[in-house]
C-alpha cells in the first residue's frame, strides 16, 4: 500500500485528496460492505460520496451491464440509442416537470454545467444566483458559482455570481429565528438582492448541501423563492446530484420539500442513479432545453453501457421500495445518534434526512468548528471497521453518512456503534 501511495503521489495531482493519513486501496465489495488490499472488511457508509446507491455489486446491474457489453458499449448521441431512449422516458415522468426533455452526461459536474449554459443561453444574461455553503463540481464555471472556499480554488469565471442567504438554517445571521422568520428574512433578502442587479438567469440550489456537510433550509424555503423569482421570470434549478432517488426518504427527490410552487424549471442529477456508473443528466422543460441556437452532442453521455446499469438501477430501486427503506433505517439511525450526541460536548448537531446525516462537530464548549476532530473521528471509525465522509462550510468539521439504500435495521444499528466509539474519543 505504501508503494501504491508513492506511485499515487509521483504521478497524480498534489490537490487530488485522500482520506485517511494512510490511504485506503478498495479492491471489492458486496452489498454494504467493502475490502480493502489488505483483505479488512469494512462497513460502507459513504457510498464513494453517495455514488453507489443501492449496494455493492448488485446482481441485478452487474448482469445489465454484462449483457450490454457483450452487445455493444457505445455508439455516441449521434445515433438513436434504446436504453437511452428508456431511461429518458422514466427519468422524465419521475422527474414531475412538464414537457422535460432529459440530457445525459458523464457526471454531476458536467450536468450542472449543461444547467448554467441552457440557463444563459434561455435567459440571455450571465448572472447567476447561489446559495452560500454551496458546491456544484469542478469544472470552471462549477466552480465559478460554488459558495464554499474549500472547493473554490479560483476567483475567475464565466459567471456574475451572487450569494444568497438560506442554505444552511443553523448558522450565519437569521439562525435565531423561528422557521418562518428564517424563510421571511431569506425571501427579503432575496428580494432586496434583486433590487440592485440585472435580471439574473436563475437561481441553482442544492435541497440539502452535500459537500456543505448536509446542511438545508426549513421546507418550504424554495417554493417561496420560486414565487419571488417567477415574477422576474429567473428559472430554478435544482441540484439534485445527492439529494435524488428517494435518499431522504420523505421525498424522491429533495425539490419536493418545497414543492408549494411546482416542481423545479430545471433539476440535475448523477451519482447514485449509475450505482458507480458514470451518469449525470439534466432534466428541462422543452423550452428551456431547446433553446440552443449551435450544434451540441456527447460523445459519452447516455452510453448503452452507462444506460444499461442506470435502467436496471432505477428499476431496483423502486422495486424494493429504497426510499421507503431509507425514511425506515435512515429515521432509526438519525435518532439512535441524536441520543448519542446529547452526550457529547463537541456535537453541535446531528442533522440530514432518510440516509443522508450530518454530524457536526466544535471544540466542547464552545460554537468553533472543529476539523481536528472530524479528521479523527473518521480514522477511529475506519478503525472500528466503519467508511464514513467529511464535508462543512467555514471549516471541513461535519461527518458526512450516506450507506447504500439497502440499509438493513441491524447494519445501521452496527455502525452507529462504532461511530459512537469513535465520537466519544475526542468530542468529550
Amino acid at each position: 500500500m505504501n508503494d501504491l501511495f508513492a506511485r499515487h503521489r509521483k504521478v497524480l495531482p498534489d490537490w487530488l485528496a485522500l482520506y485517511y493519513d494512510s490511504p485506503l486501496e478498495i479492491t471489492h465489495g458486496e452489498g454494504r460492505h467493502v475490502w480493502d488490499a489488505d483483505g479488512n472488511r469494512y462497513l460502507d457508509f459513504f457510498g464513494g460520496i453517495l455514488t453507489t446507491m443501492t449496494a455493492h455489486a448488485l446482481p441485478e446491474v452487474t448482469k445489465a451491464v454484462t449483457e450490454q457489453a457483450g452487445r455493444i458499449i457505445h455508439s455516441s448521441t449521434l445515433y438513436l440509442n434504446r436504453p437511452m431512449v428508456e431511461l429518458a422516458e422514466r427519468i422524465a415522468k419521475l422527474s414531475q416537470i412538464p414537457d422535460a426533455r432529459v440530457f445525459f452526461t458523464t457526471s454531476g459536474t458536467e450536468a450542472n454545467d449543461t444547467a448554467l449554459l441552457l440557463a444563459t443561453a434561455y435567459r440571455r444574461s450571465n448572472t447567476v444566483l447561489a446559495m452560500r455553503n454551496s458546491y456544484h463540481g469542478r469544472s470552471f464555471s462549477a466552480v465559478g458559482i460554488t459558495g464554499n472556499r474549500g472547493w473554490s480554488p479560483t476567483s475567475l469565471s464565466p459567471l456574475q455570481t451572487l450569494y444568497v442567504h438560506g442554505g444552511v438554517r443553523t448558522r450565519g445571521p437569521f439562525a435565531d429565528l423561528s422557521d418562518a422568520d428564517f424563510i421571511a428574512a431569506c425571501v427579503e433578502d432575496l428580494r432586496d438582492l434583486l433590487g440592485h442587479t440585472r435580471p439574473p438567469a436563475a437561481l441553482i440550489a442544492e435541497p440539502i448541501q452535500g459537500v456543505g456537510g448536509f446542511t438545508s433550509p426549513p421546507d418550504g424555503l424554495y417554493a417561496a423563492f420560486r414565487e419571488v423569482l417567477q415574477e422576474h421570470g429567473i428559472l430554478w434549478i435544482a441540484d439534485e446530484v445527492q439529494t435524488g432517488w428517494g435518499r431522504t426518504g420523505d421525498h424522491f427527490w429533495g425539490w419536493q420539500a418545497h414543492d408549494r410552487s411546482g416542481p423545479p424549471d430545471m433539476l440535475t442529477f448523477a451519482k447514485g442513479i449509475g450505482n458507480g456508473s458514470s451518469i449525470g443528466g439534466v432534466v428541462a422543460r422543452a423550452e428551456i432545453m431547446n433553446c440552443l441556437d449551435a450544434n451540441s452532442i456527447s460523445t459519452f453521455g447516455g452510453t448503452q453501457l452507462t444506460m444499461a446499469a442506470g435502467l436496471a438501477n432505477l428499476s431496483y430501486l423502486l422495486e424494493h421500495d429504497l426510499q421507503g427503506n431509507a425514511r425506515r433505517v435512515g429515521g432509526l439511525l438519525i435518532e439512535r445518534l441524536r441520543a448519542v450526541a446529547a452526550q457529547l460536548g463537541g456535537v453541535r448537531e446531528v442533522r440530514g434526512r432518510g440516509l443522508m446525516i450530518g454530524i457536526e462537530l466544535v471544540k466542547p464548549g464552545t460554537d468553533e468548528a472543529d476539523p481536528q476532530a472530524a479528521s479523527a473521528v473518521l480514522e477511529a471509525a475506519r478503525e472500528g471497521g466503519l467508511l464514513i465522509g467529511k464535508g462543512g462550510g467555514h471549516n471541513t468539521s461535519a461527518l458526512r453518512i450516506a450507506p447504500p439504500l439497502t440499509l438493513t435495521v441491524a447494519e445501521a444499528e452496527e455502525g452507529a456503534a462504532v461511530l459512537e466509539r469513535a465520537l466519544r474519543g475526542p468530542t468529550q
